[in-house]
């Protein structure tokens, strides 16, 4: 059997870049013509995904092993529309946000650009082709654009469900990588847009002390259930003013107690050493005495979190709207304003 012919070296660092993915176009330029490339798609050592765009990987994306993958599945359907537009195309809505590293945003995005010109094209294997004007770009990566942050948020926000939407605002905020003016501007340009009549509230809701899209989905279950936490990465200190750490969400008991919930990833809690480490804090915070701590997973969030949560903030009496979360330290076992004594 005649060997297989070795592959141009610059293809493996282009698709490093481009989520595995390449174009004719670039190919192309490797010196990897159409004859070629026909003879590799039937050697299942490119897989087509669309016309003139191809993949490295023969494992259907969602199968794929890699520590990344929920991202890689994000990004991988922008790099699909940029590379069907072609050189000049311009990344917008969601698949924008996720190339800018956005956490929050749903599992399922679906490939949206604009052509080179903004020219209008028709939609192709799953392909949105936009022609949206006035829009703020920056160069991403070669010859490719990307929308502002602004603008991203502003076209993509009415394609997400509200949990979603106010994650990705909460790490917008959290990274900085927008600010509450940034959102306001977003805001006014997304009313043009399809779908943005229901997003109105959402804006609103948004807040950068967030550390990560299960805070944001454990806080909006809070809220549905009628239990806002009074303030959101609350940090805490033992009597003797020794820092014991940040607790994700927190309420204030009308017998000045707290009542404080961490939620548990398994991305990071999972570990032996996290465990170890967790543990050791669940017992200083207790030690300190003034609080009561539970813990909850992603999986308790819509069910046992509230369903704990919710008798024990009405047998304690407890109402929203009594503790302004100003960020800063409260100090636990301290003497504190019975807020029925207010």
């Amino acid at each position: 059997m005649r060997p297989l012919k070795p592959l141009p070296p610059q293809l493996a660092i282009v698709t490093s870049r481009q989520e595995g993915l390449v174009s004719s176009v670039q190919l192309d330029e490797m010196g990897v013509g159409a004859a070629w490339r026909h003879r590799l798609v039937r050697q299942c050592r490119l897989i087509r995904v669309t016309h003139g765009v191809y993949d490295i990987d023969p494992v259907p994306p969602d199968q794929r092993s890699r520590a990344d993958l929920l991202d890689h599945l994000r990004r991988r359907p922008a790099w699909v529309g940029l590379l069907a537009g072609g050189p000049g195309s311009t990344a917008v809505g969601l698949c924008a946000l996720a190339l800018y590293r956005v956490k929050g945003l749903p599992r399922t995005i679906r490939p949206e650009v604009v052509a080179p010109g903004g020219r209008w094209r028709p939609a192709r294997d799953g392909i949105v082709f936009r022609k949206v004007g006035g829009m703020v770009t920056g160069r991403f990566s070669g010859d490719f654009r990307i929308a502002s942050v602004t603008d991203a948020l502003a076209l993509g926000v009415a394609q997400m469900g509200r949990d979603d939407a106010v994650a990705v605002m909460d790490d917008l905020l959290h990274t900085r990588t927008a600010t509450v003016d940034d959102l306001a501007r977003a805001h006014d340009l997304a009313r043009g847009h399809r779908g943005v009549d229901t997003t109105h509230p959402w804006w609103r809701m948004a807040n950068g002390r967030a550390e990560s899209p299960l805070e944001s989905a454990a806080r909006m279950a809070c809220l549905d259930a009628g239990i806002p936490p009074d303030a959101l990465q609350l940090v805490v200190r033992d009597p003797a003013g020794k820092h014991l750490g940040r607790v994700d969400l927190a309420w204030l008991l009308p017998d000045g107690t707290w009542l404080l919930v961490e939620i548990d990833g398994a991305d990071v809690h999972s570990t032996p050493e996290a465990v170890f480490r967790d543990r050791g804090r669940q017992n200083d915070l207790m030690s300190a005495g003034g609080a009561r701590v539970l813990r909850f997973t992603a999986r308790d969030i819509r069910s046992r979190m509230v369903a704990t949560l919710a008798p024990v903030l009405h047998e304690a009496g407890w109402s929203p709207g009594h503790h302004d979360d100003d960020g800063q330290p409260v100090t636990l076992g301290a003497r504190l304003l019975n807020l029925n004594e207010v």
